[in-house]
């Protein structure tokens, strides 16, 4: 999401588990809540959107929550973190939020396992949603872990590549590129030096580039990251190695780490008008779907292309698909209003008209498979590369664990280490990072 770099989570506490049985003598559901939402009430929402574009789309949309509720009033708090997130729910308390949002889908087994997000089931079948029919199965997967749902989908990112039209036509390329070994051809095609920098560079493979983080490159091949037993199969799956040893590749190819890392000192802020896409220091964007509005809005002086990523040159037949993730929404276990905060999260997450509307304010990839496929939405032309890629059979995220991002920062920072040269045996620091993410899972789960 823009707005907000996604950033690492600190590590969430165990909270309380919320009771969830039927007490008739207090009236009671059985969905553990027991506030009246036919009466008047208010309740507080949390999310992290900044942008003034993005406040005023959220604004919108609560608007149109109360006016389809009057009886209910939403205090809306933006600019909430993971950190501020953690902090709240830890402290619980009347100041709490009721409802709450993260960008950071790789959190959600903290959040469901350690009790943060309360269980949603109950509230879903009192109102019978179906949820098969309304999301699809990858956004499905992110916002539940263990069978345990706490969450639902709130909109949805999918990343695909961003390309500079104009200097492919100077050199010559007809079309982006379909496969990594193709992506590669072009991405040496584009680049140009300038002594010991580049005067462009057509595209930055490096880890600590935007975007460019193991779980993007790894969409686009088939992969598993645990076994059956939830063991971590990294090294085991030939998928990873084969990553590995491409993003090396592409990054020896290049001009070699330190040269790339010192250009890559030159680019501006993420989320400012300074991108290195933006302003032309690099050809081609690994990025979501936000990146298109954000980059036309700065007049980049070019026109800008997009596709899917590229896949594993021998699951070419794959093309099209790509990674995802989103924002998800829960309900805080202290609230003392979840029959309310329900009420706006079904909302929110479920409505059509809610789901698309805000879609078109945020420029987002909408989050159930009405809404992708509705007529009222009204984006960029080129968007529909995106809505393809969430709609793609095999476009996929990584799985939920215990410790949240842990297992994905893991994966990083041993990238960081092999890109660099300070690994030279890769199926041993495999082997070796493996066994580390397994010993950080059974220290949570102890």
């Amino acid at each position: 999401m823009p707005g907000l770099r996604r950033k690492t989570a600190t590590a969430l506490a165990v909270t309380t588990s919320i009771a969830l049985f039927a007490t008739a003598c207090t009236g009671q559901s059985d969905t553990g809540a027991d506030d009246d939402a036919s009466q008047d009430t208010s309740i507080t929402f949390w999310h992290g959107w900044t942008a003034p574009s993005e406040v005023k789309a959220i604004k919108e949309n609560i608007g149109r929550f109360e006016d389809a509720h009057p009886n209910i009033k939403v205090k809306v708090v933006g600019g909430i973190n993971d950190d501020k997130l953690n902090q709240a729910l830890r402290a619980g308390g009347s100041k709490g939020p009721d409802v709450v949002s993260s960008f950071t889908t790789a959190n959600i087994g903290k959040f469901c396992s350690s009790g943060a997000f309360t269980d949603l089931a109950p509230f879903i079948e009192k109102d019978k949603v179906d949820l098969e029919k309304t999301f699809s199965k990858v956004l499905l997967e992110y916002t539940q872990f263990e069978g345990k749902r706490c969450a639902l989908p709130l909109l949805s990112d999918a990343y695909g590549l961003y390309y500079n039209k104009d200097e492919f036509k100077k050199a010559g390329i007809k079309a982006p590129p379909r496969t990594w070994s193709e992506f590669l051809a072009v991405a040496k095609k584009l680049t140009k030096a300038k002594g010991d920098s580049y005067e462009t560079l057509g595209f930055m493979p490096n880890y600590h580039g935007y975007e460019t983080v193991v779980s993007h490159y790894m969409s686009q091949w088939d992969h598993a990251y645990f076994d059956a037993n939830g063991k971590s199969n990294i090294a085991k799956d030939p998928a990873f190695a084969e990553m590995y040893t491409f993003q090396k590749k592409m990054v020896d190819e290049l001009g070699g780490f330190k040269k790339l890392e010192k250009y890559r000192t030159t680019f501006g802020d993420e989320w400012a008008a300074e991108h290195p896409f933006h302003l032309g220091q690099v050809s081609m964007q690994l990025d979501g779907e936000w990146r298109l509005g954000m980059a036309e809005a700065t007049d980049p002086g070019f026109e800008i292309g997009v596709a899917p990523l590229p896949v594993a040159d021998d699951e070419a037949a794959d093309y099209g698909k790509g990674y995802l993730s989103g924002t998800i929404m829960g309900i805080a276990p202290q609230s003392k209003k979840k029959n309310a905060a329900w009420k706006l999260m079904k909302y929110m997450t479920t409505d059509t008209d809610a789901v698309v509307q805000f879609a078109n304010g945020i420029k987002n990839v909408p989050s159930t498979l009405a809404a992708l496929d509705s007529p009222d939405l009204k984006l960029d032309p080129r968007f529909k590369t995106f809505l393809d890629i969430a709609k793609h059979p095999k476009s996929n995220t990584s799985p939920g664990a215990v410790d949240g991002i842990g297992y994905q920062n893991t994966l990083q920072d041993f990238g960081y280490q092999f890109e660099a040269g300070k690994v030279k045996d890769l199926k041993a620091g495999l082997e070796k990072t493996a066994r580390q993410i397994d010993t950080d899972l059974a220290k949570v789960t102890r």
